[in-house]
């Protein structure tokens, strides 16, 4: 059927509709719809890629299209919602004049998830694994913020800190590009001998999901990097 072979685009098509509308959010201070948004971009981010192995869909137009939502929705949008956290974290006059420039910063950010794409689509040894954290885990860790903001304020001592966040933004800049083996979430087998890195880690995020909510993102990030560093040998 010549349909099929259209659903994994449509997938990533919805997912850079989901960035688009959560840049028009960050304009609006809607900084938990823009999260939202980052998260149901993850998932149709994750099926494109599955349905299109499941259906055998595969199509050099498709791998262009899903790294350019993914620069849109994995890139812009995680450094707008930056962007607006900087401006949120300077407003208590407590930084030195001239440092109005510090929100920009966040734009470091895009352009090293940009970076991070053009590598992956040239770099042969990323094929069943990642090297360098991927666009969307940093995206969903940046966007965690606003939504932990709003189930728990007393973070806002932490996460609205000017420093802090630019630090944050310089740091996953370098774990972007930087030459760390990390597994993927792909299954050749469910064989746990075989994976059993990604089950570790799978259970252990579910753990914290459900006893964390939204605080539990940083900790499943951070876990993710972990694992992989500790499992190097078994990173594929």
């Amino acid at each position: 059927m010549i349909l099929k072979k259209h659903i994994p685009n449509l997938l990533t098509c919805g997912n850079l509709f989901c960035g688009c509308i959560g840049i028009v959010a960050t304009f609006q201070d809607n900084l938990v719809l823009a999260a939202y948004l980052t998260g149901i971009a993850g998932v149709l981010d994750f099926f494109d890629g599955f349905v299109a192995r499941w259906l055998k869909a595969y199509s050099s137009i498709g791998k262009e299209l899903d790294s350019l939502a993914d620069c849109v929705t994995f890139g812009v949008l995680p450094g707008m919602i930056l962007f607006h956290l900087i401006g949120k974290s300077m407003s208590n006059g407590s930084l030195p004049e001239g440092s109005s420039w510090l929100p920009f910063v966040a734009f470091v950010i895009s352009i090293f998830s940009a970076l991070r794409l053009a590598k992956f689509n040239v770099d042969t040894r990323q094929t069943t694994s990642f090297i360098g954290v991927p666009t969307p885990a940093n995206a969903l860790l940046i966007s965690s913020f606003p939504l932990i903001l709003w189930q728990y304020p007393p973070a806002e001592t932490l996460i609205l800190n000017t420093y802090f966040l630019v630090g944050l933004t310089l740091l996953m800049s370098y774990l972007l590009v930087a030459e760390i083996p990390l597994f993927a979430l792909k299954f050749t087998s469910y064989a746990f001998s075989k994976n059993r890195p990604k089950y570790i880690f799978l259970f252990l995020s579910l753990v914290l999901l459900f006893t964390l909510q939204f605080i539990a993102i940083p900790f499943i990030i951070a876990l993710y990097i972990l694992i992989s560093l500790f499992n190097r040998n078994d990173v594929s």
